[in-house]
């Protein structure tokens, strides 16, 4: 019976473990995804130094800890506040229409959609990451989009 039970936590951790750490999303991928769902070339570095100050390109990554009691989302960390609907009931404006679990999920299409609306709604200073970390020199993409020589590597 006791293995039973250690064997059972076991499993309850790791699957915690796994449901909190995320994937992390490389950088050339998210920016070629991110392109893919049509953000223009001249933004991708924005949004490279945003997702990086904001989650670490964690597709997980929660933040509980707003003033006003708000949670911050995903990738982009998106405000539930305003943005998304949060699963226990708080009031949100919802301006994306999704519930806020989408904005975890390893399929970032959701989190990119919602993002570049509120790029459209508010620009990028809409992020406090990007108000204090972007306004300067910004990462490069241009090697991401480079093809790989495929007979010399």
């Amino acid at each position: 019976m006791s293995r039973t039970c250690l064997f059972l936590a076991w499993l309850t951790i790791l699957c915690w473990a796994g449901l909190t750490n995320g994937r992390q999303v490389g950088r050339c991928s998210l920016v070629r995804q991110l392109h893919r769902y049509g953000v223009p070339y001249n933004e991708l570095p924005d949004w490279m130094c945003l997702v990086e100050g904001e989650s670490s390109f964690n597709t997980k990554a929660i933040n509980p800890y707003n003033v006003d009691g708000s949670v911050d989302w995903g990738l982009f960390q998106i405000n539930d506040r305003y943005w998304c609907k949060p699963a226990d009931g708080r009031p949100s404006t919802d301006g994306c229409r999704l519930p806020c679990r989408l904005l975890l999920s390893d399929d970032i299409r959701y989190s990119i959609a919602c993002a570049k609306y509120i790029r459209r709604q508010q620009g990028f200073s809409a992020w406090v990451a990007w108000n204090n970390r972007c306004q300067g020199a910004k990462p490069s993409v241009g090697h991401c989009f480079k093809r790989r020589n495929r007979y010399f590597g």
